[in-house]
């Protein structure tokens, strides 16, 4: 095997939940009066709530208190959250069950890396909750990608160094985040073409023919 284990991005990667983030976001930035459309919200991708959330807010013609910004926080994640309830297996496609299946068959450890706190709940919905031998997300880290903390931590958790490990992202912010980690890198979706990737995927199962 060329990789021990594989650290995989859950958002656009495993499933897609971007349609659900975008609706939350334009609830909330409607409600405010901010202007947020399909192109703004594509630099939200790969990057945590609050960090979001302040990318939205740049675009108001006010300032926000600590205390309204988680408020608004946890407002978009409420609505994101009953929009996330739509979720089910038929979520998960044909080519990610293949390329999970055809993975753990050789051997090898499969934990997630995403920063959303909702990786479980999602996980949950799409069949695949108890699935991975790791789950690092949101919930347990202070630092969101472009930072490293995350896939770190799910390598930690799998017990394997960072150079045994692959990481499959398809944001350029998590890229990023994978090669300053001193993993090797597979890209896919919109970040295929990052130079700093190892690897450029077209289809999930590509994979296959890698590790």
């Amino acid at each position: 095997m060329r990789y021990k284990g594989i650290i995989f991005d859950l958002d656009g990667v495993i499933c897609s939940t971007d349609e659900y983030h975008y609706l939350a976001w334009q609830a909330l930035a409607d409600r405010l009066g901010i202007p947020f459309d399909r192109e703004r919200n594509h630099l939200l991708r790969g990057v945590s709530r609050m960090a979001s959330l302040e990318i939205i807010l740049e675009k108001g013609n006010r300032t926000y208190s600590d205390s309204e910004k988680e408020a608004f926080a946890e407002e978009k994640n409420t609505t994101y959250r009953q929009l996330l309830a739509r979720m089910s297996t038929a979520d998960l496609s044909d080519d990610v069950k293949k390329t999970l299946d055809g993975l753990r068959a050789k051997g090898i450890i499969l934990a997630i890396g995403s920063s959303s706190k909702n990786t479980p709940f999602i996980l949950d919905r799409i069949g695949l909750a108890g699935f991975f031998d790791a789950v690092a997300d949101g919930n347990c880290i202070t630092r969101s990608k472009p930072d490293p903390e995350v896939f770190l931590k799910a390598a930690e958790m799998i017990g394997q160094d960072p150079a045994d490990c692959l990481v499959v992202e398809d944001a350029h912010a998590g890229v990023e985040a994978a090669v300053a980690g001193g993993f090797d890198c597979a890209a896919i979706g919109d970040a295929r073409d990052d130079e700093r990737a190892k690897w450029h995927l077209d289809k999930l199962s590509d994979l296959l023919g890698i590790a």
